[in-house]
């Protein structure tokens, strides 16, 4: 297989994310990395969190990664991945109901995706029991469930390095080059394979947390 490198973000500086598109209120600071956390009003409450996506629609087969530094908890941190509405349309387009980061417009409105939750500490049983979670949307079906190896904050050394492989109906998942889990779409037990389409990040407040290092690749066969 060939790996064709066609986006690159260091996230360093408000120019690399000027033209990504929020839904909810982001609070973004710069070190390293650039550093995402939610809105100060807890009063939300859910509708507290927050999407952040990149502009451009991607294709079916890529691998994504990035570098991840969890500097604050409780909190949730999650990717979305082959994001589309559900007659295949982009996740912008006007006939699509309006988002405002509230989770039930992701995983039950009018988008179809794949999320994936990397970093599970907002509720109790999650701080107890450390898990990483794909599901497939639309519906908020789980699919797929492996370790998380990624530290609480306290113990947390450094950057840590995601990545995704979704390569036509398989998704390889791995923090660090550990491998933790892998899944086979049919295309029938939640509905159709899906293909290309954006590509956005998640965090549930309060979480803050740090991303450098963006890079997305478009995986070919070699002929």
């Amino acid at each position: 297989m060939k790996e064709i490198l066609i986006y690159k973000n260091e996230l360093k500086t408000p120019i690399d994310v000027k033209d990504w598109i929020k839904e909810g209120n982001i609070n973004i600071q710069y070190d390293e990395g650039v550093i995402f956390e939610g809105a100060d009003d807890v009063s939300l409450g859910d509708k507290a969190h927050w999407n952040f996506w990149i502009p451009q629609i991607f294709p079916e087969n890529i691998k994504i990664k990035w570098q991840f530094r969890p500097l604050n908890e409780p909190g949730l941190c999650m990717i979305f991945f082959a994001a589309k509405g559900i007659n295949g349309e982009s996740i912008f387009a006007d006939n699509l109901q309006k988002r405002d980061g509230h989770y039930p417009q992701y995983h039950s409105g009018d988008i179809d995706t794949y999320h994936l939750s990397y970093f599970r500490r907002k509720w109790e049983d999650e701080r107890g029991f450390h898990t990483c979670n794909l599901r497939k949307s639309k519906g908020f079906h789980l699919v797929a469930q492996g370790a998380d190896p990624i530290p609480s904050v306290e113990d947390v050394n450094g950057f840590y390095e995601i990545e995704i492989v979704k390569y036509e109906n398989m998704i390889y998942f791995s923090v660090n080059d550990l491998l933790l889990f892998t899944w086979y779409d049919d295309g029938e037990s939640f509905g159709e394979e899906l293909t290309g389409g954006h590509i956005g990040f998640r965090q549930m407040t309060p979480m803050k947390a740090e991303y450098k290092n963006l890079e997305i690749y478009e995986i070919e066969i070699e002929s």
